[in-house]
């Protein structure tokens, strides 16, 4: 619970530290990998935080004797996943933005402070990160971590798969950070496609590896 509460929250005091540090004699000509690149770090968050839960979510029910009496419920496959996956969404992705509005506030009134004559959030990049990626990078977390953990038989093993889904996140803002790719909203709008087209796909092949009858007779 911490885990999924604090993180965002430390990681918003840390950042907005780390912008007045980079404000305190002034406002720099373009602060290092743009303000942007921070709030995307709340995407990663994102891929991280739901994982967790969503791991636990089957194998943790099954070694705890709770899963036999859901599956045999005429409640359908698709019902329980979809049920599962809102469980480790919502409070995850509710403290990722509150993390992220605190970060924005502190981060406009450093800003002022420093000189800037606007304020430089809401913007429409921060926009379509937090309104749109954020909510699409959890969903394929949790899709992976329910799948790894229908499959596997230990909560560790689950999480260590699930675990894995912050890496492709983490590969494009060290492209960002070497100029090869930009967080335009262009080109935040095709990533957030992309990673929709990924969570339709993933949703289906969850379905179909989700067996009911197997983790009943099977798994001991």
């Amino acid at each position: 619970m911490f885990y999924n509460i604090g993180l965002p929250l430390i990681v918003a005091v840390a950042f907005s530290l780390e912008v007045k540090n980079l404000t305190a004699s002034g406002i720099p000509g373009s602060l290092p990998l743009g303000i942007e690149s921070i709030i995307y770090i709340f995407v990663i968050l994102a891929t991280v935080l739901p994982s967790t839960i969503a791991a636990y979510s089957i194998v943790g029910e099954k070694i705890e004797k709770t899963l036999e009496p859901l599956l045999a419920t005429p409640t359908t496959d698709g019902e329980i996943l979809l049920g599962k996956g809102i469980a480790a969404f919502i409070l995850p992705i509710v403290f990722t933005w509150i993390g992220a509005s605190i970060f924005m506030a502190t981060t406009d009134f450093i800003l002022k402070n420093a000189g800037l004559s606007y304020f430089y959030f809401p913007n429409w990049n921060a926009g379509v990160m937090l309104l749109v990626l954020v909510p699409l990078a959890a969903v394929l977390s949790i899709e992976v971590a329910v799948i790894a953990s229908s499959r596997v038989s230990d909560v560790r093993g689950a999480n260590q798969i699930a675990g894995l889904m912050f890496i492709p996140f983490v590969f494009v803002f060290f492209l960002a950070a070497e100029g090869i790719i930009s967080f335009a909203i262009e080109a935040l709008l095709v990533f957030s496609l992309i990673v929709f087209i990924l969570d339709l796909g993933l949703f289906f092949v969850s379905k179909s590896t989700f067996k009911r009858e197997e983790i009943l007779t099977k798994w001991m």
